[in-house]
């Protein structure tokens, strides 16, 4: 795989080693079940405890948008952006009724096919996500939740703009949930040890207010920016981070310097 490509391993070890702790935030265990059966060098990754919790805790924010989103109509198309070996459907148990698509590059979609188990397979598209053709087999009749983990830091912010533009334009209504990334956090995605990994493929640079989407497109919306400070889930993790983040949580601004959940309607 390419570094982009390779970039999966990271959230996918996370979520893994999350449903491994005494008290998972995620409770992943296809992931842990396919980190199991795959000869790749973990230890390199360097994930710490607190990364290994976001990446659940962001996941965890970004399947509740989908759950409601899909309880409130049950004929919806999903999209999975930048899937990886991602299980989400496994985990939100869409209806029949749903079609959930997993989105992304060829290398990535070959592999999935030979690591993800059949019971948590859904449809998937080989595709760049950049490339203008990719929605044209999608219905454009249905409403879409359109999920994304991780994918925003390695667009640029004009490719995630044009991103925007198309799926508001396929489809006649829906919502966009992924984790955002300020400037600080993408500095800190460049230099920190646990996701190190990753830093020379990071191409967002950062955006600090969350209503920005907005001003991109008139037909988008913000519903909610979901700081992880701010989450109930923070009462279960270790002493030390529970206090820091229960203080950050007092301050918006702070709360920015970490993981966030944003979430659109168009």
């Amino acid at each position: 795989m390419t570094p982009v490509e390779d970039s999966l391993f990271l959230t996918l070890c996370c979520r893994a080693l999350d449903n491994r702790s005494p008290h998972p935030i995620l409770g992943d265990e296809i992931a842990d079940e396919i980190v199991r059966t795959l000869d790749h060098d973990y230890e390199r990754l360097n994930t710490t405890t607190n990364l290994v919790l976001n990446v659940a805790l962001r996941a965890k924010k970004i399947d509740e948008v989908a759950s409601r989103f899909i309880a409130r109509h049950p004929d919806a198309v999903g999209l999975d952006l930048g899937a990886g070996f991602d299980t989400r459907p496994a985990r939100i148990t869409p209806p029949p009724t749903v079609d959930w698509y997993d989105v992304d590059l060829p290398e990535v979609v070959a592999a999935r096919e030979h690591v993800v188990p059949d019971r948590a397979k859904a449809h998937t598209i080989s595709a760049d996500v950049t490339d203008p053709d990719w929605l044209d087999a999608l219905p454009t009749d249905r409403p879409a939740v359109v999920t994304a983990d991780g994918l925003m830091g390695f667009l640029a912010k004009e490719e995630l703009g044009a991103l925007f533009d198309r799926l508001i334009d396929h489809f006649p209504s829906g919502e966009l949930v992924f984790n955002g990334y300020t400037r600080f956090t993408i500095w800190v995605a460049r230099h920190s040890r646990g996701t190190k990994s990753v830093a020379d493929q990071v191409k967002f640079p950062g955006m600090d207010d969350p209503r920005e989407p907005e001003r991109w497109n008139p037909g988008l919306e913000l519903v909610q920016e979901m700081l992880i400070s701010r989450q109930p889930e923070i009462a279960r993790f270790p002493p030390v981070l529970r206090a820091y983040y229960r203080l950050s949580a007092r301050s918006t601004s702070w709360s920015r310097k970490g993981t966030l959940v944003l979430h659109y309607r168009f």
